[in-house]
């Protein structure tokens, strides 16, 4: 598939998309914003592609929002939503329309940020599962020091990810900080020498597909994120009971118990596309109720 600003590139079932447009430092826009959606809709719905690699072209991961407007860069969104109606505002920033897709997706996504990742540069990475970065790479939730507020709904994802604290400091402190800082924090997995970062994305990669199964994965993606917001235990022991009955008698539970028999590697064949049990999307299902 040909975009503007992504490159999309797919090699032993691991879809690397890379953020290109280096010359802006791979600055957002709202082309980016639809194309990265448009990407991963694609991804969703290919079986051949089991992992997401996001990565960047050029020195930077991505430098924030393209402010080429300067001063009436964020203008533009009042011009925007004066032209919807009250409904269709609901959909809302682009970053967040990003995250949203992200967070909604049913495959791993690793973050490889090879560089600079600030404003929604950072927040766009952080619906995504794993983030690796170069040493001494430039961060920053720097909305407050712009006159704004954190976007991409990162006020959901960052203080889950590191600690209403820290996410605190972040955000009021407006300041730029290194890849370090992020990594002591918990937000960052790893670093990485720039050769190495896509190896290790690769790699990591890798251990998703060769040891579990897709639809196993899929359903634990979104277990996993939505009991974030769960109010009790009861909430996950209803969704593990109603998995462990849908997935107990599928060919990839007999392939992952008889390969464990047999000491050898399983060969998962279920697909995404066609193997998840009848309860899924539950989230989006009012009658699901207590088992």
């Amino acid at each position: 598939m040909d975009f503007g600003t992504l490159r999309y590139e797919i090699s032993d079932r691991v879809l690397v998309l890379t953020l290109d447009r280096p010359d802006r430092m791979n600055a957002f826009t709202s082309r980016m914003c639809d194309e990265l959606i448009a990407a991963f809709d694609c991804a969703e719905a290919d079986d051949d592609v089991k992992v997401v690699i996001v990565t960047g072209a050029g020195r930077a991961f991505c430098a924030g929002s393209d402010l080429e407007r300067g001063g009436d860069t964020w203008g533009k969104f009042d011009e925007h939503l004066a032209k919807q109606s009250q409904a269709e505002r609901y959909v809302g920033d682009g970053g967040g329309r990003v995250t949203r897709r992200i967070f909604d997706f049913n495959k791993p996504v690793i973050a490889a940020m090879n560089g600079a990742a600030v404003g929604v540069g950072i927040t766009m990475t952080l619906a995504m599962d794993i983030r690796l970065c170069v040493p001494k790479a430039k961060l920053g939730f720097v909305f407050a020091g712009r006159g704004i507020v954190p976007e991409a709904c990162s006020s959901w994802f960052l203080p889950r990810l590191v600690g209403i604290s820290k996410a605190l400091e972040w955000c009021y402190s407006a300041r730029v900080f290194r890849a370090e800082e992020a990594l002591d924090a918990g937000l960052v997995r790893s670093l990485h020498e720039p050769e190495d970062l896509l190896p290790a994305a690769q790699a990591l990669a890798r251990e998703f597909i060769d040891n579990a199964s897709a639809v196993s994965i899929a359903l634990t993606r979104q277990m996993m994120w939505r009991m974030l917001g769960a109010p009790h235990p009861i909430d996950a022991h209803e969704l593990d009971t109603a998995g462990i009955a849908a997935l107990g008698s599928s060919g990839d539970a007999r392939e992952g118990i008889t390969a464990f028999l047999e000491k050898r590697k399983p060969d998962f064949t279920d697909r995404v596309s066609k193997d998840m049990p009848e309860f899924y999307p539950w989230w989006e299902d009012r009658a699901f109720r207590k088992l």
